[in-house]
C-alpha cells in the first residue's frame, strides 16, 4: 500500500478550505509518512494518524490519548486537546474524515463505477434489483460480481456480512471501495443515508449514478434531522455529487426534487407509472397469483417485465433498477432474466400454512411512507384478508415513527401486536404505549408483547382462531437475527 505524507494530507485539506490552523507541525512532521489512518482509538499503532471523529460534545478526550499512548504521532480535529502530539484543526471533522480517507486509500472510488441510491423506502429493494441485473451481465461476460453497500449486506470482494448501518463511516466506506480494486470488482451500488449526506460521510465521494427514489416525513429527531425540511435538503444534497440523476415522477414533492437534479447535475432521467412522458415508462401491470407483470418503455426498447415477488410497489423500485441499467447499457434482456429471479432478503418475503388459511409476509417497512405502501398492496392483493400486524419502532430516533405507524395501523389492522425493534437505551414497553395512544383512536384491539418472537407466534396463534382467512404483516426488522439493545447488538 502507498504511503501519503503528513503534507500530503495537510494539502488535501487545504485545498478543501477545511484547515484552520496546525499546531507543533514541523517539517519534519509535515516529511513523515502516515502508515495507519484510524478513528479507533483500538487501531491505533506507531505511525497513525488518528481523526477525532463526531461532536465535539460526543468525542471523549481519553479516546485520543489512548490512541496516542498506542503510537499516534498526529491528529486532526475541530479543537486543540491536552496531548503532547501535533494536530490539524480543521472546521468539521466529519468532513476532513472523508477527505484525508480518500487519499489514505489512493482514490480508489476514482476508479470505480458507483451507484448511490436514497429515498426514504425502497433503497434496499431497488440496489440488490441492480445488483442483481449487474451480477447476470457480469456472469456472461466472464467478470466480477457486484458490489453492495445496504442496510441488509454489505460486499466488496474481501468481507461479506449483515449491516447495521445504511451508509458506513467514511474511512470504512473507502475501505470497502478500495476492496472492491483489489478483487476486479468494477461496479458498486451503495444506500445514501440521508446523515450520510448532511454530515458529510460522503462529502469526497462522486457517483456515477445518483438515483432519487421517493421522499416522506421520516429520521425526525434532536440526533438525527430536526425537521423534515432538513431531511428533505439533506437527501436532495445527493444530486451535487453525481453526474447522471435518476428521479421518480411519481413521489411526492417530484418536481421540487426534480428542479434540483436539473439545477445540479448534468444529466436527469426520470422514471414513472403514471406519466407516459418520463424517460421510463411502466404501463400494463397485471397481478397475477404469484407474480406481477408490467411493460416498460423507453426510447431503446419496449419490453414485458415479470416480478416474483409481492408488493406491486416494487414495481417502482424494478423501474428505477431498469434506469440505472439501461443507463450503464446493460442489454435488456439481462434485466428481464435478472429482475424474474429477484429476491431480496428479508423483503416481501411470503410463507404460508398448508391450507393456506393463513398468509404471513416478512418485510423491512419501517416508516411512514413504507407502511402505506405495504397496506395498500396487501388490501390490493389480498382483499378478501383480515389483516394482523406485528411491528415495533426504534428507541432513541426517528420519534416521529411512533404516531406515523401506531395511525397506519390504527387504520389498516384488524389486530395489532406492538414488540421490540432495536430499543437501544429506551424501554420496549415505554415505546409500545406510546405507539398504542395512537392505535386506540380507531378503536382496534392490540397487544404489547416486549419478546419479539412471542409476538409473532401469538400473531400466528389469534389468526388460528379468530379468522378463517388472514394475513399477517411481520414488519421492521425483516429477517434479521437481531437488536440493538443499549449499545449492543
Amino acid at each position: 500500500m502507498k504511503y501519503f505524507t503528513v503534507k500530503d494530507y495537510l494539502d488535501v485539506l487545504n485545498l478543501n478550505n477545511q484547515v484552520v490552523e496546525t499546531i507543533n507541525l514541523d517539517e519534519d512532521i509535515k516529511k513523515k509518512e502516515v502508515e495507519l489512518l484510524t478513528y479507533n482509538s483500538k487501531e491505533a499503532k506507531a505511525n497513525s494518524m488518528f481523526v477525532c471523529k463526531g461532536f465535539l460534545d460526543n468525542f471523549k478526550e481519553e479516546y485520543l490519548s489512548d490512541a496516542v499512548n498506542s503510537g499516534a504521532f498526529i491528529y486532526i480535529s475541530q479543537k486543540k486537546y491536552d496531548v503532547s502530539i501535533p494536530c490539524i484543526i480543521v472546521k468539521d471533522a466529519f468532513i476532513a474524515l472523508s477527505i484525508v480517507s480518500k487519499l489514505y486509500y489512493n482514490y480508489s472510488s476514482e476508479k470505480l463505477n458507483v451507484v448511490g441510491i436514497t429515498g426514504t423506502k425502497g433503497k434496499s429493494t431497488t440496489s440488490f434489483y441492480i445488483k442483481y441485473i449487474l451480477d447476470e451481465y457480469a456472469k456472461a461476460k466472464g467478470k466480477k460480481d457486484t458490489a453492495i453497500i445496504s442496510s441488509i449486506k454489505t460486499y466488496d470482494g474481501v468481507e461479506e456480512f449483515d449491516s447495521h448501518i445504511t451508509t458506513p463511516e467514511s474511512l470504512d466506506m473507502y475501505n470497502h471501495l478500495n476492496n472492491c480494486i483489489k478483487s476486479g470488482i468494477e461496479n458498486v451500488v451503495m444506500e445514501v443515508s440521508s446523515q450520510a449526506l448532511k454530515v458529510g460521510r460522503v462529502y469526497s465521494l462522486d457517483y456515477d449514478i445518483g438515483l432519487f427514489l421517493n421522499i416522506s416525513e421520516d429520521h425526525i429527531s434532536q440526533v438525527e434531522h430536526p425537521n423534515f425540511e432538513d431531511y428533505f435538503n439533506s437527501k436532495l444534497m445527493l444530486f451535487k455529487k453525481c453526474k447522471t440523476a435518476c428521479v421518480n415522477l411519481d413521489a411526492n414533492y417530484s418536481e421540487r426534487i426534480l428542479e434540483k437534479a436539473k439545477e445540479d447535475s448534468k444529466e436527469v432521467l426520470t422514471f414513472s407509472l403514471k406519466d407516459k412522458n418520463a424517460c421510463y415508462y411502466a404501463y400494463d401491470i397485471q397481478k397475477n397469483e404469484l407474480s406481477t407483470e408490467f411493460r416498460v418503455k423507453c426510447k431503446n426498447f419496449d419490453e414485458k417485465f415479470v416480478l416474483n415477488m409481492p408488493g406491486l410497489f416494487n414495481i417502482e423500485n424494478a423501474l428505477a433498477a431498469i434506469c440505472v441499467a439501461d443507463k450503464m447499457n446493460i442489454p435488456v434482456k439481462y434485466m428481464i432474466s435478472a429482475l424474474e429471479n429477484a429476491k431480496i432478503p428479508g423483503r416481501m418475503e411470503i410463507y404460508s400454512t398448508n391450507d393456506k388459511r393463513i398468509i404471513a409476509i416478512v418485510d423491512y417497512a419501517h416508516n411512514k411512507l413504507s407502511f402505506q405502501k405495504l397496506y395498500e398492496s396487501t388490501k390490493n392483493e389480498y382483499p378478501d384478508r383480515k389483516i394482523i400486524t406485528v411491528f415495533g419502532c426504534p428507541g432513541n430516533k426517528a420519534y416521529i415513527r411512533r404516531r406515523d405507524l401506531g395511525i397506519e395501523s390504527g387504520k389498516n389492522s384488524d389486530m395489532i401486536y406492538l414488540t421490540a425493534d432495536d430499543p437501544a437505551y429506551e424501554n420496549v414497553n415505554t415505546i409500545c404505549k406510546e405507539i398504542a395512544k395512537y392505535i386506540e383512536e380507531y378503536n382496534k384491539p392490540y397487544e404489547i408483547i416486549e419478546d419479539r418472537k412471542v409476538a409473532i407466534k401469538s400473531a400466528i396463534s389469534y389468526a388460528k382462531e379468530n379468522y378463517s382467512n388472514s394475513i399477517i404483516l411481520v414488519a421492521g426488522k425483516g429477517n434479521e437475527k437481531a437488536q440493538k439493545v443499549r449499545d449492543r447488538t
